[in-house]
């Protein structure tokens, strides 16, 4: 049974940052060879028309729904996690309850929230029943696992759609502990599935052999990679496919702000998986979106340690000295790696701002033309310099909110059901034709797939790895060094 399935958890609250255990290296479970990141990937990746996407100018009671809306009836959520990316906190924008309540408004029945931390859990029912939303959570029921929420569970409040905020040491793979998603599907055959980023903590292949179960019982699965549903992003991808042209280079930078970050399980890379895999993963997934299926061997990095001069922080918000060396967080991490089209890509993850406001931008390269895009996080801007012009120009999109986006693509996909599921003539052949891995499935709208994602997850621990690789020379070198400074010294 999954953690989350049947394990009674006695720590500390079970949130999305609270993440436990890392996997054994994913490139050897699974990986050989020259490989693409991308498996079963996509010649043109999904995109949505931009002026489909949502937004939601701030979180107030519902505008009046529609008639059409209300016939639809009653839309069941189950939340797995109580934690800040399904309920909110005052740390980021992310509250996946808050835009679904908007998306369904008096359709809405939250029937179960699962977290073995129940005092997280009253504390967000208390909360919204307490708030213009309370009708939609008058049924709900507090549950420690999912086996528990089941056991009592009434055929009318069988879930339509479950949104897994849970841990990724407890989702994301067949691994027993690891398969929250099969266990769910045991039960809930017919149930969408939204499922947060790290989608698992568990080797590649593991979530692979997740990836071909999903579509082998054609279940409708999105993961947050929120980005991507940016209007700045999608009219970027509909410029690109316009000029008809492959993507020669991306570029990627994402600047952290360290100083508010309080959680030690965030700062400890052996149970959040380091900085790239759990953060930095949104820009890598950006340059696979534009560039492509990535030649994983082609992958080098290289980091600034904590032990190294470069590496103090002086803002560090926790202890450091309670986590294990070599469990500490890479302040800098810089990579480059090849495109299966022959493009090539560098990505930077840093550690280095103390606001709140992160720094973030994509460049994207054609001939002829640059795409730029800054500030994602906050006023995402979009610079476009094409062939006809060396004036760069500007193009911006008001009230956008991405969260609501995905939210709005996933329930618009679990209500047309099968009717929504695209087919992909346009495959690309996977080198190791043994391993029978099902061609790429997607639905209408939804933008990053399951087993798109795990193209992204492979890239970020090829990342880890080889930064880590050129860590431990760069470690034997400083230690070296300082060998030699002390023997100068006593002589």
């Amino acid at each position: 049974m999954s953690g989350f399935a049947s394990l009674q958890m006695t720590s500390s609250r079970a949130t999305d940052d609270n993440v436990a255990g890392s996997p054994n290296s994913p490139r050897s479970a699974g990986f050989k060879g020259r490989r693409s990141s991308s498996m079963k990937s996509l010649k043109r990746r999904p995109s949505i028309d931009p002026g489909r996407l949502g937004s939601m100018s701030s979180l107030t009671p519902f505008d009046r729904q529609t008639k059409d809306e209300v016939k639809k009836g009653k839309f069941n959520v189950l939340f797995i996690g109580a934690g800040n990316i399904n309920f909110g906190s005052d740390e980021g924008p992310w509250n996946h309850s808050a835009r679904i309540e908007h998306r369904l408004q008096t359709r809405l029945r939250v029937v179960g929230i699962v977290d073995p931390a129940t005092s997280r859990a009253e504390a967000v029912i208390e909360h919204k029943l307490n708030s213009f939303v309370a009708m939609a959570y008058s049924d709900c029921r507090l549950c420690k696992s999912l086996d528990e929420f089941v056991k009592g569970m009434d055929v009318k409040h069988t879930p339509h759609v479950v949104i897994i905020g849970s841990p990724a040491a407890f989702h994301g793979s067949d691994l027993p502990g690891a398969d929250l998603e099969l266990q769910i599907l045991k039960h809930f055959p017919k149930a969408a599935l939204f499922i947060e980023k790290p989608i698992t903590t568990a080797p590649v292949q593991n979530a692979l052999n997740l990836a071909h179960a999903l579509e082998e019982q054609r279940v409708i699965a999105s993961v947050g990679y929120m980005l991507r549903y940016l209007k700045v992003i999608q009219h970027m991808k509909n410029i690109i496919e316009q000029t008809g042209k492959p993507v020669i280079m991306t570029v990627a930078r994402y600047v952290c702000s360290y100083a508010k970050i309080k959680s030690e399980v965030w700062w400890h890379k052996g149970k959040s998986c380091g900085p790239v895999v759990e953060q930095g993963t949104h820009l890598v997934d950006l340059c696979r979106y534009f560039g492509g299926a990535v030649l994983l061997d082609t992958v080098q990095a290289t980091s600034t340690e904590h032990f190294e001069e470069a590496g103090y922080l002086e803002a560090m918000p926790i202890d450091e000295e309670k986590i294990p060396e070599e469990f500490r967080n890479p302040r800098t991490t810089t990579a480059i790696w090849k495109y299966e089209n022959g493009g090539v890509a560098s990505f930077t993850h840093a550690l280095t701002l103390q606001g709140t406001k992160y720094d973030t931008f994509l460049e994207v390269y054609l001939d002829g033309w640059q795409l730029k895009v800054v500030d994602l996080y906050n006023e995402p801007t979009l610079y476009v310099r094409s062939p006809e012009s060396d004036a760069e120009q500007k193009h911006t999109f008001t009230d956008d909110d991405p969260y609501y986006g995905e939210i709005g693509a996933l329930i618009d996909a679990a209500e047309s059901g099968a009717a929504s599921i695209i087919a992909n003539d346009s495959a690309i052949a996977d080198e190791d034709e043994d391993e029978n891995i099902a061609p790429q499935q997607t639905h209408e709208g939804i933008l990053s797939s399951f087993r798109d994602a795990c193209g992204t997850y492979a890239l970020t621990w090829a990342i880890k790895e080889a930064s880590e690789r050129a860590t431990k020379t760069a470690k034997f070198d400083h230690l070296a060094d300082q060998v030699e400074s002390k023997a100068k010294i006593s002589q």
